[in-house]
């Protein structure tokens, strides 16, 4: 099965308190957590790819295992990779990847917004 623009949004905003907006123009749906971006996803059919943030190591060593994740063209290249997902990447990976961004950008925000993002799922009784 193959990924596509949908089955990314989607699993992008199943994600706990995210949001949705296109700050850079029509051809990029930007994906944050606490007002911070995790994803940047390309809506150009010609060249499917998103940008994710992770930790410098972690985009080095899979840029080292994956020809279709290079550093990211506008943003910076040591926290930001491009995955180029049509090219042989299961469903279940992107997820991860995807995952693995939100929650590097969710841990590095403040308690307080954390706390906030939590009880947003979790309200209380």
């Amino acid at each position: 099965m193959e990924t596509n623009i949908e089955d990314i949004r989607a699993f992008a905003l199943s994600l706990q308190g995210v949001t949705e907006d296109m700050p850079f123009g029509d051809d990029n749906v930007v994906f944050r957590i606490g007002g911070k971006i995790f994803l940047c996803l390309s809506l150009a059919a010609d060249n499917p790819h998103f940008a994710l943030k992770l930790l410098p190591g972690r985009n080095e060593e899979l840029r080292e295992q994956h020809a279709d994740i290079t550093p990211a063209y506008h943003w910076n290249k040591k926290h930001w990779s491009d995955v180029f997902y049509k090219r042989g990447f299961a469903p279940d990976t992107i997820n991860r990847l995807i995952e693995e961004s939100y929650l590097l950008v969710l841990h590095q925000l403040p308690k307080k917004t954390r706390e906030e993002i939590s009880r947003l799922s979790h309200p209380l009784p």
